[in-house]
């Protein structure tokens, strides 16, 4: 957990900059379309054009899922590789691919895992319901489980492994963060660790910042994090991750609004805000390469 001794500022237990925060931007998600926000992207070129929107308005890394043209999700190794291509054709942004899919079978997130190697790949830590509910209809909007046993954890953990890819601990709640005690003792796992504590979510932790107290208590010393809080509590939890000493991320896939209530026509317009949010409580955007160093990457493939 960050100590605050003396300075009344976070102190990371890895030694660097407690004032340097990786901004990430997740670009797309897999649920929502361009009916509840126009600018959602769709094909590779639109991905890469929203990647290099976010990294010139100041995100270090992207958070990427594939979609078929007409918008529908897709784990197709070629999409995935068409994204890579088109994304460096225009930023040097650090690549996180998502792997998240609620089948047993991970054979398609292997392979795109082993042939693009993105720098990172996220990793489900663990099964819950995965539920919205609208109180305005009395109704779920939709109502399943994300399954993720430990078997499909190491699967796709192997695969990350053998490409040399940083694997991106997502953590809904508090048993998948203290559930990786088996995972490091087998050795698939090896620190130093890097942590996203999703909040926000029914069926996780809930948004506030004694979540975020809790999760970054569970997490091994001298490990990273982020928080990413999804919808309405959007800016309020990137808000108690900055002053925890956490990175932050934001973007399309976890929230469609900017503070101000107005609907966002791009990825790099919430990033904007981010990063301004970032500067005003005395941190700094990462560089990519301060972002590599900080989540012990290595250099640039």
């Amino acid at each position: 957990m960050a100590d605050t001794t003396f300075t009344g500022r976070p102190r990371p237990t890895t030694g660097r900059d407690p004032d340097v925060c990786v901004v990430t931007c997740a670009l797309s998600g897999v649920l929502a379309n361009r009916r509840q926000c126009p600018g959602i992207p769709y094909t590779p070129v639109e991905i890469a054009e929203e990647a290099k929107r976010a990294y010139d308005a100041g995100a270090a890394a992207v958070h990427i899922h594939a979609r078929n043209d007409d918008g529908s999700p897709t784990f197709a190794p070629a999409v995935f590789a068409a994204i890579k291509r088109e994304v460096r054709a225009r930023c040097p942004v650090i690549l996180n691919f998502s792997t998240g899919t609620i089948l047993d079978d991970v054979s398609d997130q292997v392979a795109y895992v082993r042939e693009s190697q993105p720098e990172i790949a996220a990793l489900n830590m663990g099964t819950m319901n995965y539920s919205k509910y609208s109180k305005k209809r009395k109704a779920f909007d939709f109502d399943m489980i994300f399954p993720n046993t430990y078997a499909k954890i190491i699967a796709l953990l192997r695969a990350m492994n053998d490409a040399g890819v940083k694997p991106e601990l997502e953590c809904f709640d508090t048993g998948h963060t203290n559930g990786i005690g088996p995972l490091l003792d087998m050795g698939v796992l090896k620190p130093p660790l890097q942590f996203s504590f999703i909040v926000g979510v029914l069926g996780g932790i809930p948004g506030e910042p004694e979540s975020l107290q809790l999760q970054t208590k569970l997490m091994p010393p001298e490990s990273e994090w982020e928080v990413i809080g999804i919808s309405h509590g959007h800016w309020r939890m990137l808000a108690a991750a900055l002053v925890l000493g956490g990175n932050i991320r934001t973007g399309l896939e976890d929230h469609l609004y900017l503070p101000s209530g107005e609907m966002a026509t791009s990825n790099g317009a919430l990033v904007e805000v981010a990063t301004r949010m970032v500067r005003d409580v005395g941190r700094r955007p990462a560089t990519v390469d301060e972002a590599r160093a900080i989540l012990a990457l290595g250099p640039a493939r």
